[in-house]
């Protein structure tokens, strides 16, 4: 499938996109790093730095929260032992899936 030369977006997504983008801006300033001390922190370039700073919605989620994750910029009211909760009761979830679902468990080899 051809990828469309541009994609559609809400004005709601976009402007929480520079939002985030600001907010990563000014963390970066208040912790006196440069863009080449954050890329390399976070392992990007330079470049697509600058990209998330302005909020274009071209860059990979992966590294626009891990970005924010070196500022030190919240993405969720959780804090981590409640996400931690969450990704646990996510397993519990699996257990009521069917077993063509549910990755395959590496059987017990007790043969001697």
């Amino acid at each position: 499938m051809v990828k469309p030369a541009t994609r559609p977006y809400s004005q709601y997504s976009l402007d929480a996109l520079v939002l985030l983008g600001q907010l990563v801006r000014e963390a970066r300033l208040a912790k006196a790093l440069t863009t080449s001390d954050l890329a390399a922190r976070a392992g990007i370039s330079r470049a697509l730095l600058q990209r998330i700073e302005r909020g274009d919605p071209g860059c990979s989620i992966g590294a626009v929260f891990e970005v924010a994750a070196v500022c030190g910029v919240p993405l969720f009211e959780a804090d981590s032992r409640q996400l931690a909760a969450h990704v646990a009761r996510q397993g519990e979830k699996m257990t009521l899936l069917p077993k063509a679902v549910r990755a395959a468990v590496a059987g017990v080899k007790d043969d001697f």
